[in-house]
């Protein structure tokens, strides 16, 4: 049986905790900590700063607690 480095598969771990980040948090989240909680779920990291917070924010917060 092949390794999965020998057949070029790759796999995706779905993380163990949703993101408990605020409306705030994601507002002042610096780019390249964004960039690592996008990739961490397996989330597009294309785009300027703006449209990956409003991405990460529409992705991750609940409507009721958007603006906490």
């Amino acid at each position: 049986m092949e390794s999965p480095k020998q057949s070029n598969v790759s796999f995706f771990q779905m993380p163990l905790h949703y993101p408990r980040y605020t409306h705030k948090d994601y507002k002042d989240m610096p780019e390249w900590k964004l960039d690592q909680l996008l990739k961490e779920y397996g989330l597009p990291t294309l785009g300027d700063l703006p449209y990956k917070r409003e991405f990460a924010m529409g992705a991750f917060l609940w409507t009721t607690h958007s603006k906490s």
